[in-house]
């Protein structure tokens, strides 16, 4: 190749080298633009700058709701309250269906446990205890509606009849203070010996300024009725190591009436809700409900006073407690990070009734404690109850224990307000009049055991007979001679025959009737209106026919 032609090839290589080396900076050059803002441009200094384009508002975007700009709000944390509250809905249509269909005793035990779901909830820190208090304000008014249309919350039963407690409708109340009393009650709080600590404060005031006029027979009518149980109080108080001012709890939950209930279905003296009394060993039956026995309920409301102490170490958080429920009470001291029962009320995280049940217990222990300064002294209180225990050894009527020891069916019921239809359950301790328990005990044993609950006892009157008796309890005169073993129906004034009838639970009307009657001496029918039996059978008892074999007679008030 000569010089020419290499010099040639020489500017061709280099040529097209370069023309590659072009084209692959341009390729990159591309390719980096394009992940590049475009570059500004570069115009003459006097050209105008084109501005950018006005977006309008979009309309849709004006008005967006504050829901959707704020921090969504996560729902509260559902809690084992809260299913407890389910629970008692599900519990409260139950009821419903039940009343509906006429079945009521099913529908009082379920509105019953309902009741019981809903306090037991509070205990359980309901997620929203304001819907909480709502629905258990709601779930009372509709109970009681039906209590009032058809179920009877005062109805009378067969022993006496629920009573409302007095002081229930001024829970929700307070009253005026008169200025005249500020200075008087604090030199007497002041002077004052007390177990429990005494406060005095306006919502003091206005009770005993309420208790000392428009509530004076309110108060004296308890105070009288509390000699009844008083000893007993005051004994089981001192027993379980609480406050002898605490005695003021029954007073104000039902003015010492045994058989008190509640709008919210807390009965007894100390109105115990029955899954509360149950923590405390008061049981319902078929036949009995142990918080109607004063006894009974004392000591579970001594031992709850005193476990709520341990709790709180406030005797006013516990008398709070005990009214509206220990949940309710550690729920406010959390949210307020108070311990302290009137700061709490104060605060408004009390219930309403529970912030004036402490003012009102206060306001009874310095009236009782200034007696004379609230006409109070000298009352005269009901006697004590007095009585013997028998145990029973078979399901018994109260008709046949009356007709045993000849109390009347209402003393009887005093005696024993937890019976609740007249009749009681095997190993009951049943209460008797004072010097009254053996002849119960021997006259029970000569019945026999399955017959107790409906079999009763029949003094003979003058001028009865076997047929007018046997006509009286709806018996047979055959069926009254085989009870007792009698081989003829002769018998004589003052026997006591066994009556063979299949009636149960013989209401306190009846019965007092059946005893005003049997009180009264029977003519002889004549025979006209006699079947051949009975004028075979009835004989008067008279001297003239006393010589004749002594029958088998269950029991004589004159030894033979």
């Amino acid at each position: 190749m000569d010089d020419r032609t290499k010099t040639f090839y020489s500017f061709f290589v280099l040529a097209a080298a370069l023309s590659t080396a072009g084209c692959a900076y341009n390729q990159q050059s591309r390719f980096q633009m394009s992940f590049l803002p475009r570059a500004p441009h570069s115009g003459s200094g006097g050209a105008d700058t084109i501005p950018p384009p006005v977006v309008s508002v979009n309309p849709y975007l004006e008005k967006v709701p504050a829901i959707l700009l704020s921090e969504p709000l996560l729902p509260k944390r559902k809690t084992h309250g809260d299913t407890l509250v389910q629970e008692a809905d599900q519990a409260l249509q139950r009821a419903k269906k039940a009343y509906q269909a006429n079945d009521i005793d099913t529908a009082r035990q379920e509105f019953d446990s309902a009741i019981d779901l809903m306090f037991e909830a509070s205990d359980e820190s309901p997620a929203d205890r304001a819907e909480y208090d709502s629905r258990m304000d709601e779930m009372v008014d509709q109970i009681h509606h039906y209590d009032l249309a058809g179920m009877g919350a005062s109805a009378v039963v067969e022993q006496g009849k629920f009573e409302k407690a007095p002081l229930e409708d001024i829970l929700q109340m307070t009253f005026p203070v008169d200025p005249k009393l500020k200075d008087k009650v604090r030199d007497q709080v002041a002077a004052t010996v007390s177990q429990l600590p005494l406060s005095v404060n306006d919502t003091v005031l206005g009770y005993i300024n309420y208790f000392a006029n428009r509530g004076h027979k309110t108060i004296v009518a308890a105070t009288e009725r509390s000699g009844r149980y008083r000893p007993m109080i005051q004994r089981i108080l001192d027993e379980e190591g609480v406050p002898q001012e605490l005695i003021h709890l029954a007073q104000a939950e039902s003015g010492f009436i045994p058989r008190a209930m509640s709008r919210m279905a807390a009965g007894g003296m100390w109105q115990f809700v029955k899954f509360r009394g149950q923590q405390y060993g008061l049981n319902q039956t078929r036949y009995t409900d142990d918080r109607m026995d004063p006894e009974q309920a004392t000591r579970a409301a001594a031992r709850h006073l005193r476990d709520l102490y341990s709790e709180f170490g406030d005797w006013y958080l516990a008398i709070a407690a005990y009214n509206c429920g220990p949940g309710v009470v550690e729920h406010a001291v959390e949210r307020t990070g108070y311990a302290d029962f009137w700061e709490l009320r104060s605060r408004g995280v009390l219930p309403a009734e529970t912030t004036n049940y402490v003012p009102i217990i206060l306001a009874m222990t310095i009236m009782e404690k200034n007696a004379a300064d609230y006409g109070l002294e000298g009352l005269q209180l009901d006697p004590p109850l007095e009585y013997d225990t028998v145990e029973t050894s078979a399901t018994t009527s109260l008709a046949l224990v009356s007709d045993i020891t000849d109390a009347s069916p209402l003393q009887l019921a005093e005696l024993n307000p937890a019976v609740l239809k007249g009749i009681v359950p095997e190993n009951y301790a049943l209460r008797v009049p004072k010097g009254a328990g053996k002849q119960a005990m021997a006259a029970l044993e000569l019945v026999p055991a399955e017959h107790r609950d409906s079999w009763r006892m029949h003094q003979v009157g003058a001028g009865e007979t076997v047929a007018t008796i046997a006509r009286r309890y709806g018996a047979t005169p055959a069926s009254i001679l085989a009870a007792n073993k009698l081989p003829s129906g002769e018998t004589e004034d003052g026997d006591r025959l066994l009556i063979p009838v299949t009636m149960r639970a013989e209401t306190p009307a009846r019965a007092a009737t059946r005893a005003a009657v049997s009180r009264t001496p029977a003519r002889r029918p004549s025979t006209a209106h006699n079947s051949t039996a009975a004028r075979n059978t009835a004989k008067p008892a008279t001297a003239a026919n006393r010589q004749r074999k002594t029958p088998v007679i269950v029991a004589r008030t004159t030894p033979r």
